[in-house]
Order: structure tokens, then C-alpha cells, then sequence
């Protein structure tokens, strides 16, 4: 387990020190809400969703999660949106537009140095608290290593994907590929990167549109959880902590309790969909929750930091 003080040093190393110190147990103390009350400002909660399936089968996903909210934060009503990017959901945060959100490790990292949202809980899905990022191929393609890639035009998810941009970076690098100052600026890289979201660049590559994709691997990976027919790994890496649920840190201590307990004690059947089904298409991805801090995403600022990459991407 890291303390604060490590967790401070390894996020200088990335430009990440000076807003650390305000992203943890002082959340909210800025705003003028009684701390004793869950008050949630004009008693609405706002839940962002981040981009990583479609709009319409995510509000099918989380419409549970939506009235949990409602009841258990007891507040007026509770909203879902869906944001255009994993910026896009930690400004709102930062903003007081949003309240929670799910969002990626690597965004979750940066956002957390800039002040934008703390972390509350850490998803569990699919048997394990960790997942994978993979660099995948169509199975008849030329590319048998990442060496392959030199030149090539290459798929990615946002540029604040842990498993669809970090990872699959790191692995390019190690490969010894040069990366540029990707995520950041595309030019000076090995290969012809292009940024979307984890479907899309899934999509590009089942048409042929790119040499490979670098993505989560639950893209990948069909209503068995097998890699999908005619597609296969060059590289994977393993052990990502799941995606985090943050808040936005002008919630108080006592607001943030509400929601992290209101996740933690909820029933099996948030998890099922609007239909209340197991085992259909509204499923959300992940089946648990547990209680998570920064600590919890340290490898994910390990990578950052041996990227060079800076908070500062978070406004580029």
C-alpha cells in the first residue's frame, strides 16, 4: 500500500504534485454547504456517463443506478448524461455541472491532480478487480509483433483511456516504437495514430481502416468472452485496476459518504439494466463495487509517469 507522501512523489514526476494535497479528504470544504447535511446544492444529482458504448444502450445500462440515486441521496430527481469525452465528464465535475460519474483509471489519475474529482469506488466485473488493454489486429494482417507497426496507421480510444491509449502507448514504446508526445500531439510518432472511442476504433479496424487498435479488451470479446472471429492479439497487458466512480470535489465529506454508501449497500439488481434481466443487452459491464482511493490507481500513474505525460493533457 502507498501512503500520501509516495503517492505525492510519484505524481511529481509527471507534473501532478501541486494539486494532490487539495483532491482527498478536504473535498468540498470550499463551498458553502453545511457538512452535515447531503444537501447537493439545489437537490439534484447529476451522473455522468463516459462515452464507452453507445448513448442509447448506456441510458438502458444505468437507468437503475438513476433511481437508486434518487431514493437513497433523497434528492429531488437524478439525472444521466452522457458526455462527449472523459474531459469532458471530469469539467463538468470540476464545474458543479455533474456530481458522480464513471470514468476511465487514466482520466480518473489526472483529474484527481488537477482538482476536478476525487475517487470514491472501484468497479468489479467479469470475475476480477483488475482488466486488460490489448493491441489487436485482423487475424490474416501482415503484423505478427508491435515492431510490425512501424509506419502503420493505428486505432486508439480517448486520449485519456487508460486501456485505450496509456497502455497500448507503453506497449509501443517498450516495443521500442517512438510515441512522440502522444497522447498529447500526434506528430513525430512511428505510426499514424488516431483517437476516438473504444468501439469506433474496434469498428476501423473490422473495415480495414487501420493496421490495428489499441483498446480495452472487453471491445474485443464476444457474448462468451472470446476474441471475436477474425481478429487477433499482438500484445496485451493485464492487471489494470477497473474503472473508478468519482465525485466532484465540491461535494462535502457527508455528500460524498451518501453516495459511496449508496453504491456499496445497493441490491444485485442495480447492475441489471432497465429491464431488470440478468444475462440481456442492458447488463451494466460490472457487478460490484468496493470502497477505492488514489492509491488504488497507482500503477495506472506508474505508466503516466514513465510516458512523461502531464495533467496538462487534460487541457490540450
Amino acid at each position: 500500500m502507498y501512503n500520501r507522501r509516495e503517492i505525492v512523489r510519484a505524481l511529481g514526476g509527471i507534473g501532478l504534485t501541486g494539486t494532490l494535497a487539495g483532491c482527498t479528504s478536504q473535498s468540498g470544504q470550499g463551498s458553502n454547504q453545511d457538512a452535515s447535511q447531503p444537501s447537493f446544492g439545489d437537490n439534484r444529482a447529476t451522473f455522468y456517463m463516459s462515452p464507452s458504448e453507445p448513448q442509447q444502450l448506456m441510458q438502458s445500462q444505468y437507468a437503475p443506478i438513476q433511481s437508486m440515486l434518487q431514493e437513497e441521496l433523497d434528492v429531488e430527481s437524478a439525472t444521466l448524461r452522457y458526455a462527449a469525452g472523459y474531459s469532458a465528464v471530469l469539467q463538468s465535475l470540476a464545474g458543479g455541472t455533474g456530481d458522480i460519474a464513471e470514468t476511465g483509471p487514466f482520466a480518473a489519475a489526472l483529474g484527481v491532480a488537477k482538482d476536478r474529482c476525487d475517487i470514491i469506488l472501484q468497479r468489479y466485473g467479469y470475475g476480477s478487480w483488475t482488466y486488460a488493454s490489448v493491441i489487436v489486429t485482423q487475424e490474416d494482417s501482415n503484423i505478427q509483433s508491435l515492431g510490425d507497426l512501424q509506419g502503420e496507421p493505428i486505432a486508439f480510444a480517448d486520449r485519456l483511456s487508460a486501456s485505450g491509449a496509456l497502455y497500448p502507448l507503453y506497449m509501443l514504446q517498450q516495443a521500442g516504437l517512438s510515441i512522440g508526445d502522444l497522447p498529447t500531439d500526434t506528430g513525430d510518432a512511428e505510426f499514424t495514430p488516431q483517437f476516438s472511442s473504444h468501439s469506433e476504433a474496434f469498428a476501423a479496424l473490422d473495415r480495414g481502416q487501420v493496421s490495428a487498435a489499441g483498446v480495452g479488451q472487453f471491445i474485443t470479446l464476444d457474448d462468451n468472452r472470446e476474441l471475436k472471429e477474425g481478429f487477433r492479439y499482438v500484445d496485451m497487458t493485464e492487471g489494470i485496476p477497473r474503472a473508478p466512480i468519482v465525485v466532484s470535489p465540491e461535494l462535502n465529506e457527508t455528500e460524498q459518504t451518501a453516495v459511496k454508501e449508496a453504491f456499496v449497500n445497493a441490491q444485485d439488481t442495480l447492475y441489471l439494466g432497465e429491464d431488470a434481466t440478468a444475462d440481456t443487452e442492458d447488463d451494466l459491464w460490472f457487478s460490484d463495487v468496493r470502497e477505492a482511493s488514489n492509491e488504488t490507481y497507482q500503477p495506472v500513474i506508474d505508466v503516466a509517469d514513465a510516458l512523461g505525460i502531464s495533467a496538462e493533457l487534460l487541457d490540450s
